[in-house]
């Protein structure tokens, strides 16, 4: 009895189908590990932390990129996967070996760019004069209008600072 194969070269588009699948499943895992600069987030062992509450005047705003200051690997692993199987595909032979490490190699390097990319965040770079005279600055992602002469709460402890309109 023979097993069918549905048309497919076996051996060889079952290695790139579980490539494809295993550099895409990565890739969905790296997703959820995603780390916030907002004022509004807090994690969860921050949560029910007491905080500790100044006020203050904004003095100055200006823009910023925030950028994650560490690379997981999975951009360049899943690149360089992607780029293994797909230059695989072309050629034969000793040929076909120089592509599919041709391709991991770029594939790599694509994957790893892409991730780079991923890890910024449009910020704020807020400097508060507090109301005791002193002076703070403090970064944090863009996601609340600050302007120059706005009331704020600096809150901090236990985590990172934050600034928030009143």
């Amino acid at each position: 009895m023979a097993i069918p194969t549905f048309g497919f070269r076996s051996s060889r588009c079952v290695r790139v189908l579980a490539a494809a699948g295993l550099s895409l499943s990565v890739l969905a895992l790296a997703g959820c590990a995603s780390q916030s600069a907002s004022s509004s987030v807090y994690t969860y062992g921050q949560a029910q932390q007491e905080q500790i509450v100044r006020y203050g005047t904004v003095v100055s705003v200006r823009p910023v990129t925030i950028q994650s200051n560490q690379s997981s690997g999975v951009g360049a692993i899943g690149g360089a996967a992607l780029g293994g199987v797909a230059g695989s595909a072309i050629g034969g032979g000793r040929g076909q070996i120089l592509t599919a490490i041709g391709g991991a190699l770029l594939g790599g390097l694509a994957g790893n760019a892409v991730e780079n990319q991923v890890g910024k965040t449009q910020g704020l770079e807020i400097t508060v004069r507090l109301d005791n005279g002193e002076t703070r600055v403090i970064a944090q992602a863009a996601d609340v209008p600050l302007s120059s002469g706005q009331r704020v709460q600096v809150i901090s402890g236990g985590g990172p600072t934050r600034v928030v309109p009143m």
